[in-house]
């Protein structure tokens, strides 16, 4: 069983930057690969980022290569994502997720936070 509390959201301008952070309850943390997903008003959740558990690997949607970044610490049972140069239509609920898989689809993750919103004005 793992348990994912989201933290860092906010409200900022376009152009702006913010952490998300995601931290994990449990011994397992280590083992599971990570991902971060979000629901803006009216749409569909959807991917945004993942890495593998040792970290090695990450994978983007298009739409934010180039600008946020996932990354964790098994030490502190945390995940990250850094998020720079941020548009409006990043604006959504943030939730970070805990997978077996090294995967972008949402069926496939096991365990869920309960998400942290992020508004960016323009």
């Amino acid at each position: 069983q793992v348990q994912l509390v989201e933290s860092g959201g906010g409200l900022v301008q376009a152009g702006g930057s913010l952490r998300l952070s995601c931290a994990a309850s449990g011994r397992t943390f280590s083992s599971y690969h990570m991902g971060w997903f979000r629901q803006a008003p009216g749409k569909e959740r959807e991917f945004v980022a993942a890495i593998s558990w040792s970290g090695g690997s990450t994978y983007y949607v298009d739409s934010v290569k180039g600008r946020f970044t996932i990354s964790r610490d098994n030490a502190k049972n945390t995940v990250y994502l850094q998020m720079n140069s941020l548009k409006p239509e990043d604006t959504a609920v943030y939730y970070c997720a805990a997978c077996t898989l090294f995967s972008t689809a949402l069926y496939e993750y096991d365990y869920w936070g309960q998400g942290t919103q992020v508004t960016v004005s323009s």
